[in-house]
């Protein structure tokens, strides 16, 4: 951003706020709000005030993860409310993503910082840790900065950084290369397609846990299915909830992941994690409030 707030510039430095608001909240509705108040809080100050800020870029992205370190904090407690389990929204791929202009993420890059993995573990983390991760490990900003915005010592804040990155890879241990990932997501596909559920069993962990949110507005499982007997079964009788359904692969961030419709309107999005040569978790994404960037008609299969 230039001193002078150039429209074009200011436009940029939003976008970016949004990528940072997202990793950081998982939901595209909460970035807006956070980024919005941050705004607010911008065109609040005066001229003058606003004069003495020699890099309006870094004040924005200090007080937008101010703002999402609150929102993140007020967050657990709304969550322990909400209905069923709560998962990040996935977003889709580029070859959907650049069908809706005005969509709010639509120049935010789409990797695997935005995949539903990464977010799941991300919710693991302290919010703290949240913060220092996503701004250091995924932005690059130094921890001068990052310390000024999560209000610790610079040496406290590198300590955040590393305990959430050591934790990260943890979790993330043993993680599918891209090619294997969506091999297997094709073998899932087709077993549940065929209801094959010896098949199915075979490509599923022992521990495989399935998650699904319907945030309370449409039937989802409230707890996790955990097992591969129990989750092979769970998915071979979904179709038979929604026999008319239509089924698309797409790319999204995880990898191939599977878009289904109905009746034109968007119905779930089903996305898997894979470690070594197993599908080891199931992401079926149901909440209408997180599926608002999906188009309703089909979109050509991958």
């Amino acid at each position: 951003m230039t001193e002078d707030l150039d429209p074009r510039a200011l436009d940029a430095e939003r976008r970016q706020l949004m990528g940072l608001a997202y990793r950081m909240l998982g939901t595209v509705a909460d970035a807006e709000d956070a980024v919005q108040d941050t705004y607010t809080r911008w065109y609040r100050m005066t001229d003058a005030e606003r004069a003495a800020i020699s890099s309006p870029g870094a004040w924005l992205t200090r007080v937008a993860s101010r703002v999402c370190l609150d929102m993140l904090t007020s967050a657990r407690a709304r969550r322990e409310r909400y209905v069923g389990e709560w998962l990040p929204e996935p977003l889709p791929g580029s070859e959907i993503f650049g069908t809706a202009a005005a969509d709010p993420l639509d120049r935010v890059t789409l990797d695997d910082t935005v995949s539903t993995a990464l977010l799941v573990v991300l919710e693991s983390l302290t919010p703290a840790e949240r913060v220092a991760f996503v701004l250091h490990d995924v932005f690059g900003l130094p921890f001068a900065e990052i310390a000024d915005a999560v209000g610790r010592s610079v040496e406290a804040t590198r300590q955040l950084a590393s305990q959430a990155r050591k934790h990260v890879r943890e979790r993330r241990s043993g993680a599918a290369p891209r090619a294997v990932h969506d091999s297997l997501a094709q073998a899932f596909a087709l077993a549940c397609a065929t209801g094959d559920l010896t098949g199915l069993v075979a490509i599923l962990d022992p521990e495989v846990a399935l998650h699904s949110d319907g945030g309370g507005f449409v039937s989802a499982a409230r707890r996790p299915v955990v097992g591969s007997d129990r989750v092979a079964r769970f998915m071979l009788g979904i179709p038979r909830l929604a026999p008319d359904a239509q089924i698309a692969p797409t790319i999204t961030p995880d990898g191939l992941g599977f878009y289904v419709t109905l009746d034109g309107a968007p119905h779930s999005v089903i996305t898997v994690g894979v470690r070594g040569d197993r599908i080891t978790d199931v992401w079926i994404m149901r909440n209408p409030e997180k599926l608002t960037l999906w188009p309703a008609s089909m979109i050509d299969p991958v």
